[in-house]
């Protein structure tokens, strides 16, 4: 009995020394991965989760971990050192700060896409159009933070453009970005909102009225390789892949346009 309990013994303790080995190489494989920090405006979640899928699933070894947020709080981020490899803005103030502060790599900098803002109400809605916006039936009108989010910074100019910025600013309900006020006039915490069309697309809420371009500045998505990557080579290559037509097709998927030409960076 005694040589059975020894032989049960050291069967036992081989076996968790296997574990143990299978248990390192696992760590050990998943140390080998390299992880690609990607911090994106938060308008372009959904195109960027689909790309993030479908870069892994092409390219083996390599994880795309996004990060989303306003563009102006991603920029506090990647001058505070947090970790980022690609950086993809809504706003081009933004990465022009970033590229003179010698963050962005100059030579891998581009604009990558275009969008449009357009005014939204809740679904059923009896507003009309901007005039309404003034009207005593509009309590409350999301933007995003002019400071912050590129998206609100378009908003204010397109409002000065039509004299009713300092008309509305006792309406306004600051938004930290702008899928925050997709979700304030959805649930009906905001009569309206400015949002980029892309946006809109969610359901839950009317376009009433699309904001004339020529009311503020040219609405571009540059995307940057943030200097000092730990892994410039992939990095870099993920920068050309999104200019490509893979990437293409799936931004326009979801409404975005003007992808650049393919980079020969």
């Amino acid at each position: 009995m005694l040589g059975f309990r020894r032989i049960a013994a050291l069967l036992c303790s081989f076996s968790l020394l296997f574990s143990s080995a299978c248990s390192v190489g696992t760590t050990e494989g998943r140390a080998d991965e390299v992880r690609i920090y990607v911090l994106a405006a938060a308008s372009l979640t959904d195109a960027v989760r689909e790309i993030q899928a479908r870069y892994e699933s092409d390219h083996p070894g390599v994880r795309l971990v996004p990060t989303f947020a306003s563009s102006g709080r991603l920029k506090q981020q990647i001058e505070r050192g947090a970790p980022a490899d690609l950086f993809l803005s809504a706003g081009t103030g933004e990465m022009e700060e970033l590229v003179g502060k010698n963050r962005i790599d100059s030579r891998f900098h581009v604009e990558l896409l275009e969008n449009e803002l357009v005014l939204i109400a809740p679904e059923g809605t009896s507003l009309k159009g901007l005039a309404d916006l003034a009207s005593h039936r509009t309590k409350r009108i999301a933007i995003g933070h002019p400071e912050t989010v590129p998206a609100g910074t378009y908003a204010r100019e397109a409002l000065a453009h039509f004299g009713l910025w300092e008309k509305l600013r006792r309406k306004l309900v600051f938004a930290g970005d702008v899928r925050q006020v997709l979700a304030y006039v959805k649930t009906g915490n905001a009569d309206a909102g400015i949002v980029y069309r892309t946006d809109s697309r969610h359901g839950g809420v009317s376009v009433i009225a699309e904001i004339p371009p020529e009311s503020h500045r040219r609405i571009v998505y540059p995307l940057g390789v943030v200097k000092g990557t730990k892994h410039p080579s992939e990095a870099q290559a993920l920068y050309r892949w999104l200019q490509g037509e893979e990437a293409r097709s799936i931004f326009e998927k979801y409404g975005f346009k003007g992808v650049a030409a393919p980079s020969s960076k």
